[in-house]
């Protein structure tokens, strides 16, 4: 296993334990969401991170590493409904109601994702190793603004990826954030 697949999958264990721990509270309460209301969740979290990180200041008291999870939780949420449109869906949600299958399929979406990852990393180097978090959150903005026109303009696409592709640059992007702020951590 390279290093890059430890971290990652460390980081991905971190965000589902809180996701599922989060499901025995409230259930899956989000299914009633509009993809443009998980979008603008996303848009928030994003957008608290980089005040933080241009200004310094926490009010809140909530860290960038727990926003970073919910942008990485609220991908997946996206990813899951994003199946969950058209035929069959309602199937689908009641499935996903059962806390044994909603882990299997937060497995299955995190799996993607990360297979995404891997290919990319070939082909980039793993550039994101030399990259700011401060430029990978801007990544992440410039992404959820994309999916703010695709929704604006109903899906309707010329030669661009599609929502899916988006909410999955997002997801590994706050993961490398997030390896990159514990990797911090230990160099000091």
């Amino acid at each position: 296993m390279t290093q890059t697949e430890s971290q990652y999958r460390q980081i991905i264990t971190q965000c589902r334990d809180l996701f599922l721990r989060k499901a025995r509270d409230y259930g899956v309460s989000w299914v009633i969401l509009r993809m443009p209301s998980v979008t603008d969740q996303i848009y928030i979290k994003a957008e608290r991170i980089r005040s933080l990180q241009q200004t310094g200041v926490n009010q809140v008291g909530e860290s960038e590493e727990s926003e970073f999870v919910g942008i990485v939780n609220y991908c997946v949420i996206a990813l899951l409904l994003l199946d969950l449109q058209g035929a069959d869906a309602e199937n689908r949600r009641q499935a996903l109601a059962r806390h044994e299958l909603l882990a299997a399929a937060y497995d299955e979406k995190v799996q993607g994702v990360f297979e995404t990852m891997q290919k990319k990393n070939h082909d980039y180097g793993e550039a994101w190793r030399k990259m700011r978090i401060s430029s990978m959150t801007d990544l992440i903005l410039m992404k959820i603004l994309r999916l703010k026109q695709i929704e604006d303009n109903e899906g309707l696409l010329e030669v661009s990826e599609g929502p899916d592709a988006n909410y999955t640059d997002i997801l590994n992007y706050a993961v490398f954030c997030l390896i990159r702020m514990q990797e911090q951590k230990t160099s000091l």
